[in-house]
């Protein structure tokens, strides 16, 4: 059976199952054949580290950057197959890089069966960009459901925003759609272009994303959120002790932190959340205030709404820092006896 119809679709960004097609394959006469499609790349060649050190030109089947190579010596996949692609851009450059095609699959059949029946409780940790090591090799694994979706990829300046670079691996019948990319790190920006069934393109934001660029822009961006050294021992412990909680009185300040202080000599901008921590925190406490509620502070692109329009309910808005930065703010709170209540 010809593979050009399956190829085709591929080069044209239509390809919902680009397992199939790229990565390392047993081709029909019992060879292994592997497979690249890397748009703009003047030239690729195979690196072979397993089972033996090579190096082997690949052949340019398509215009559009669809590159194959055969690897003598194997006439299956049983043992194993480890390499890297050299990358010639068309100024001459030359890039290693792995291929996301030779990675297996992270999202278990297992949380699909909980994500199916809506009691997966830590969605967050499967969809979303999260960094990652597979295989001893670091990345980012993407994921995001689109039930109706043709083909899904990952774009962003790492493939020149270009849809048909990093199609995603579609999990059947869930909906849900992943790819580990290799040597991604922290701080790439990044959207899911969606195909629809109708062949329309769509740019869409990351439902799950964890920080985003400062609107107007909207890109996601990729950002290890753990690792933060908190300092509210003390506050949890005591928050975590029980019903003394209910016979306390409680005292809230509402406020919107983009407009409550100001910064009039640096063009009126809003304070940071690290410059509430240290302004905003004292004085509630002053004040005799319990607890602060935020007006929303997840991630919003119209700044006139106050944040009642989220777009990123997993992120704190980068109007003002980072989500560490946003953590920070937290602690000071805690540390101050502060309780904190998002709206």
């Amino acid at each position: 059976m010809s593979l050009a119809p399956d190829l085709d679709s591929l080069i044209r960004g239509q390809h919902g199952d680009p397992f199939r097609l790229l990565g390392a394959h047993v081709a029909p006469d019992g060879g292994v054949v592997v497979r690249a499609l890397r748009p703009g790349a003047r030239g690729v060649t195979l690196l072979l580290r397993h089972p033996d050190d090579a190096r082997v030109p690949m052949t340019r089947l398509h215009p559009d950057g669809l590159f194959e190579a055969r690897v003598d010596g194997l006439s299956s996949l049983d043992g194993g197959i480890d390499y890297r692609f050299e990358i010639e851009s068309g100024d001459g450059a030359a890039i290693v890089v792995d291929d996301p095609y030779r990675f297996g699959r992270v999202i278990s059949d297992y949380d699909l069966h909980l994500f199916g029946e809506g009691t997966l409780r830590e969605v967050y940790d499967r969809l979303g960009a999260h960094p990652m090591t597979l295989g001893g090799v670091n990345g980012v694994h993407f994921g995001i459901w689109a039930p109706n979706a043709q083909r899904v990829s990952i774009i962003g300046d790492f493939n020149d925003w270009d849809g048909r670079a990093h199609p995603m691996r579609r999990l059947v019948p869930s909906g849900v759609w992943e790819l580990f990319v290799p040597d991604l790190a922290e701080g790439e920006r990044y959207k899911f272009e969606v195909r629809t069934t109708a062949g329309h393109l769509l740019h869409k934001i990351d439902p799950y994303g964890r920080f985003f660029e400062v609107p107007p822009q909207s890109a996601a961006i990729v950002f290890r959120t753990s690792g933060y050294p908190w300092g509210d021992e003390a506050w949890m412990r005591a928050r975590a002790a029980g019903s003394a909680w209910l016979d306390r009185p409680m005292s809230t300040y509402e406020v919107h932190l983009g407009s409550w202080k100001r910064v009039p000599e640096e063009g009126n901008r809003s304070l940071t959340y690290r410059e509430l921590a240290d302004q905003l925190v004292p004085y509630v406490k002053e004040m005799g205030f319990t607890h602060i509620e935020m007006l929303p502070v997840l991630e919003h692109p119209f700044s006139g709404s106050w944040g009642y329009q989220v777009t990123g309910f997993y992120a704190p808005t980068s109007r003002h820092g980072t989500p560490h930065d946003f953590k920070y703010f937290v602690d000071a709170c805690h540390q101050a006896g502060i309780g904190v209540v998002l709206d």
